[in-house]
């Protein structure tokens, strides 16, 4: 059985490894320590076998590795499964999610910080319920109201990461078609406008808007989203979705590029308070 997304997999041995050799342990001596043979480390440590939150505690024990945040972060990235061996609650809502969106919400709950481009839509973590609702309805043509129901709800469960402590760092930019698209029609897309400048108030979120007049930009080339962890930057990632599956980039030519389209973005887009000006323009139906 695999645990965790490849990419999560492979982050996870690459951290294990270091915290193995900083303590001068060879693979075959940590195998000792912990009663295994030496080729299950060996496959922990490249990603090519899926580990149990349960055997990355032990490695920890073995590796003397006392700092509380990491250790919850790698049994986290293990398995969905937090420092003490509680599964976390979208694991409740197994039978509706995808592999690949509970992985996405995985790591969206351990990120420190997210980063993303959003061309189409209102990212997941600003939507209302309404709006949530409109698009996954659209994105599911003839789910079952129940389904329906239940992925509204985790959607706007997601939510709760911007008022953890310490809360997610979000820094999203949006493409001025995200704001203009009538989802769900006009009094559900004001009240989303509206979300959007109450969350801009929020010192844990930072929007900006990225205008038709900005012209061509590296933007065009479709939505990202760039995951910043707390203890680490080896374990960051870039995740692209897709229709029916999602990408996710560990390489750091792949990170670096992606940052730096970020980052050329903000440049283009409106700053954070000429950006709620914009949306309350587009509000008042300029």
């Amino acid at each position: 059985m695999q645990y965790g997304p490849a990419v999560r997999r492979r982050k996870l041995g690459t951290e294990l490894r270091l915290l193995r050799s900083r303590v001068g342990l060879t693979s075959i001596e940590a195998a000792r320590r912990v009663g295994w043979h030496q080729s299950k480390v060996s496959r922990i440590e490249t990603g090519s076998s899926g580990v149990k939150p349960a055997d990355v505690q032990r490695l920890l024990d073995a590796y003397e590795v006392r700092d509380a945040e990491l250790r919850e972060l790698l049994l986290a990235l293990a398995g969905g499964e937090d420092g003490g061996g509680r599964q976390n609650w979208w694991h409740a809502y197994r039978g509706v999610l995808p592999p690949t969106y509970r992985d996405f919400i995985s790591l969206e709950s351990q990120a420190g910080g997210m980063c993303t481009l959003e061309t189409s839509v209102v990212p997941g973590l600003l939507q209302t319920p309404e709006y949530a609702r409109a698009v996954t309805r659209a994105a599911l043509e003839g789910v079952a109201d129940d389904k329906l129901d239940a992925l509204v709800e985790v959607r706007i469960a997601r939510q709760d990461v911007l008022r953890a402590d310490p809360p997610l760092r979000l820094h999203a930019i949006l493409d001025e078609a995200v704001l203009r698209r009538r989802v769900g029609g006009p009094e559900v897309m004001a009240r989303q406008l509206a979300r959007l400048s109450d969350a801009a108030a929020l010192p844990q979120v930072r929007l900006q808007v990225l205008p038709f007049t900005a012209g061509e930009h590296i933007g065009l080339t479709g939505p990202f989203v760039i995951f910043s962890f707390p203890n680490t930057a080896d374990l960051d990632v870039v995740v692209l979705d897709h229709l029916t599956s999602s990408l996710y980039l560990e390489r750091k030519e792949d990170l670096q590029a992606y940052v730096e389209a970020f980052n050329a973005l903000r440049i283009h887009a409106l700053s954070p308070g000429e950006s709620l000006h914009y949306i309350a323009g587009i509000a008042a139906g300029a």
